[in-house]
């Protein structure tokens, strides 16, 4: 049996934790809550694919792993609204 859906589970998990890392350093300089939300975002979705990785069998369409993803992109989309809306 193959691990290759296991290893590229990993791989996103990686990746998206040190995208992560790279928003949090830019929040950290400009305190932009733009860049807190999509480092948030991008964190949840590397604990999302580490907990997929580490289930058995895993459909990625099950409610659980298709809400916190829906969360995550939910606050990408927020932050780019909060971004963009009228200043008064």
């Amino acid at each position: 049996m193959s691990n290759l859906p296991e290893m590229l589970s990993g791989g996103i998990a990686v990746g998206s934790f040190v995208a992560g890392l790279f928003f949090l350093r830019f929040w950290r300089h400009t305190r932009d809550p733009f860049f807190l939300c999509f480092a948030l975002s991008f964190w949840l979705e590397a604990v999302n694919r580490v907990l997929m990785g580490l289930r058995t069998r895993t459909d990625e369409n099950e409610p659980g792993f298709y809400l916190v993803r829906l969360l995550a992109y939910g606050l990408i989309l927020f932050a780019i609204w909060h971004k963009n809306r009228p200043r008064r």
